[in-house]
Formats: C-alpha cells, sequence, structure tokens
C-alpha cells in the first residue's frame, strides 16, 4: 500500500516541477529566439540564400551601409561605399574595410540587422564576413565582401512593399578565436 503524500510533500514536488519547467524554458529560448528572427525576419534578422532569384524587377531599391565597433575592439571598421541603388532581385555586391589598429592579433566576429525591420524578410545574403569570425594581425586592412539581393516577394507583401530605402548595419565584436579554443581543448584530452 502506498502512503499518501502531505500537503508540504505535494507543494514541494509541485515547486520543484515548476523550477525544472522554468529551466527547461529558458535553455530553449535562446535558440528559438534566434531560429524565430531567422524566418520571419524579425528584428531586422536578414535571410541567407544559395544564390539570387532569376526574377528582376524595374523597382529599385536603396541600400544604406553602417558599420560600428564594439568600444573594446581597437578596429577601424567601415563600408567602403555609403550607399548603392540596386533593382529588386539582382544581386548586389558591398565591401567593408576593416583595420586592426593594435599591435597583437584581434579576431571579431560582426553582428547584423536591417532597417527597416520589416525588410528583413525579403533581404538575403548570398555571402558575408558575417557568416565567420576574421582575424587580423596587428595593422592588417582587409576588405570584406557582403553579396546580397532583395526578394522580388516584397512587392507583393502589403505591409513591406513601400520599403525603398534599407539600411544595412554591422557591428563588429571582439571574441575569442575558435580555433585556438579548439586547440587548447585538444592539448588537454592529449595530456
Amino acid at each position: 500500500m502506498m502512503k499518501r503524500m502531505s500537503p508540504e510533500g505535494r507543494t514541494a514536488t509541485k515547486l520543484v516541477g515548476v523550477v525544472i519547467t522554468m529551466g527547461a524554458l529558458s535553455w530553449a529560448a535562446v535558440p528559438f529566439y534566434d531560429w524565430f528572427c531567422r524566418v520571419t525576419g524579425f528584428g531586422g534578422t536578414t535571410q541567407v540564400s544559395a544564390a539570387a532569384p532569376d526574377l528582376v524587377l524595374e523597382d529599385v531599391v536603396r541600400v544604406r551601409f553602417d558599420a560600428n565597433t564594439d568600444p573594446n575592439l581597437p578596429w577601424t571598421f567601415r563600408p567602403m561605399q555609403n550607399r548603392m541603388d540596386v533593382r529588386i532581385g539582382e544581386n548586389g555586391l558591398a565591401f567593408y574595410e576593416a583595420i586592426n589598429n593594435s599591435d597583437v592579433p584581434i579576431t571579431g566576429t560582426a553582428s547584423y540587422n536591417v532597417a527597416p525591420e520589416i525588410s528583413g524578410f525579403y533581404f538575403s545574403k548570398v555571402e558575408c564576413f558575417c557568416f565567420t569570425e576574421q582575424t587580423l594581425q596587428p595593422g592588417e586592412r582587409i576588405e570584406m565582401p557582403v553579396s546580397f539581393f532583395v526578394d522580388p516577394e516584397i512587392v507583393k507583401d502589403r505591409d513591406a512593399s513601400w520599403v525603398r530605402d534599407i539600411t544595412l548595419s554591422y557591428t563588429f565584436h571582439r571574441t575569442e578565436p575558435r580555433r585556438a579554443a579548439l586547440d587548447t581543448d585538444t592539448a588537454e584530452t592529449i595530456n
């Protein structure tokens, strides 16, 4: 015969269940939010495509380019063009410049978004320096490409069809190089 749980025991069990549920939900929140933003373009999150579409419209969109650096990253980072006019569906190619102004190698990763936010669902990158980390040696200067297009479906969206000005914005953040972290993990495993 099973003994019945006291009211205090039931309350404690329910509280443990709530804590476990909250922990699981908070653990899943970051990947879910990332997936949600990529799928919907929420918050100006851009899309990734293998290639530009075959359909190119006569409508033109002006893309403006913005660059920022995190305060603890001693780089100069700027777009090599301030703006570009591209037809909707046409593949555009723009370049950004980065210079390491320090006397040590530094690795950075770029975060990005577009404005207005509603255009994120229709702004697609084919290739971008923001897909990987960038390591610059002391004084090194590099030019980094971004290949993009605005999906022709934008003209069918009653909420986004008015968009003819899009700002593509990047912010570079200092990061630890992944390769070094992997080498350290491998060396610890071997020892």
